[in-house]
């Protein structure tokens, strides 16, 4: 069986597709395909991954499908992966050619779920290192739960252990940041984590990426958690997992979620706030009796959070962006 399958999201990204084919096929690990799914991709993408695929048969599995999104195609792609593991790369970034290799020996070392590793930010003027934020290997269910805390949470910076796919556990089609959702529903199913503690991935910031006016996907962030708290209690995990999905939920929609609504105007902004501290009050009224929140000044902080400290964090957002 093939060791590794790599799936490749790939629309409008002709100027970045060979740069990221050239860093998969020539990785230093044998016996692994890459499977680059068209996502109905308007652009000239396709005649790149066919040159690929003629150059490199035994490694690229090119597939065509109407335009999905982001998570259709890496669900689409996880219907042809033969590997014990799956790995995803999107099309604008790329990889270090020793990644996969490493990955799947420390998977190997003591039969992980999952490996991570570090990540390397790629600005036009510098390249930043950034954490995966698990610091040693992890083999216990526990471990895994306190993993949940502060683990980096994004979909490819990571390798899965087939069989976490035989849960159902498939990305949320149609919204911004599955990543984030799709991780989350998946820790109940990993009993350990292996970490390499080098970067691997190069993340390609691209200025187009970032938010910079309203848009109503921001809301997903919300959305998505509250279906995240929904798939724990219907599955019988809520219990186990309370504190950790608790701090979570609101780490991410006082921080995350209140930062990026900075961009919308102050009218937006202030709803976006009211939505928040709604769903925050109705989900988990009795968050400050959860430890996690005393542990560090962003518990602090949400702990205190407020009308007061939003408007706080808009004009400091507002300042720095000058």
């Amino acid at each position: 069986m093939t060791k590794v399958s790599i799936i490749v999201p790939v629309y409008n990204v002709e100027k970045y597709i060979g740069k990221c084919l050239d860093s998969l096929v020539n990785q230093t690990i044998d016996d692994y395909e890459v499977i680059v799914v068209n996502d109905g991709t308007p652009d000239n993408s396709q005649e790149i991954i066919d040159k690929y695929a003629v150059k490199y048969p035994n490694i690229v599995k090119p597939v065509i499908k109407k335009n999905g999104g982001l998570s259709d195609a890496r669900n689409y792609g996880l219907k042809y992966a033969k590997g014990d593991y799956i790995g995803f790369v999107d099309s604008d970034d790329y990889v270090e050619h020793s990644m996969f290799e490493k990955l799947y020996n420390k998977a190997k070392e003591n039969d992980f779920d999952i490996t991570v590793c570090d990540i390397n930010y790629v600005y036009d003027e510098k390249t930043v290192r950034v954490s995966s934020l698990i610091s040693r290997d992890i083999f216990t269910k526990e471990g895994v739960r306190e993993a949940m805390i502060n683990i980096y949470p994004a979909a490819w910076n990571k390798l899965y252990k087939r069989k976490l796919f035989n849960n159902n556990v498939r990305f949320k089609k149609g919204v911004w940041y599955e990543d984030v959702e799709f991780l989350y529903r998946l820790f109940p199913y990993i009993d350990s984590i292996g970490t390499v503690k080098e970067a691997l991935i190069n993340y390609v910031q691209r200025d187009n990426s970032i938010i910079r006016s309203f848009d109503e996907r921001l809301y997903n962030y919300i959305d998505n958690w509250n279906g995240i708290v929904e798939f724990y209690k219907q599955n019988g995990f809520f219990n186990q997992y309370q504190k950790q999905i608790e701090y979570c939920y609101i780490r991410y929609v006082y921080c995350t979620f209140i930062i990026s609504a900075t961009n919308f105007d102050k009218k937006e902004f202030f709803k976006a706030v009211k939505i928040a501290k709604k769903n925050v009050n109705e989900k988990f009224s009795n968050y400050r009796k959860n430890k996690y929140f005393y542990k560090n000044l962003k518990g602090i902080y949400m702990l205190a959070f407020s009308n007061f400290s939003a408007k706080l964090v808009y004009i400091f957002r507002k300042i720095i962006k000058k």
